[in-house]
């Protein structure tokens, strides 16, 4: 029989900085024209690493899911 692999518990991330929405909202653009910029290059055969368009993507999902925690913190808080 083959052995099992062991399991690992995945850790959460620690934020280095709390950025304030308005910082959230401004990274979120920029990352969304970097995906728009990435995207042109791939189709032009100039993007010399197509990884890039899946980790802006998780980056981009990662900011919204950011933005939607410090939204609702603000909520609960009024």
């Amino acid at each position: 029989m083959a052995d099992k692999k062991p399991t690992t518990k995945k850790t959460t991330k620690v934020a280095e900085e709390v950025k304030t929405l308005e910082q959230l909202h401004e990274e979120l653009a920029a990352k969304r024209q970097d995906l728009i910029e990435a995207r042109r290059g791939h189709r032009a055969g100039e993007l010399a690493n197509p990884r890039v368009l899946t980790t802006t993507r998780k980056e981009i999902a990662r900011l919204l899911t950011a933005i939607r925690a410090a939204e609702n913190e603000q909520k609960e808080s009024n």
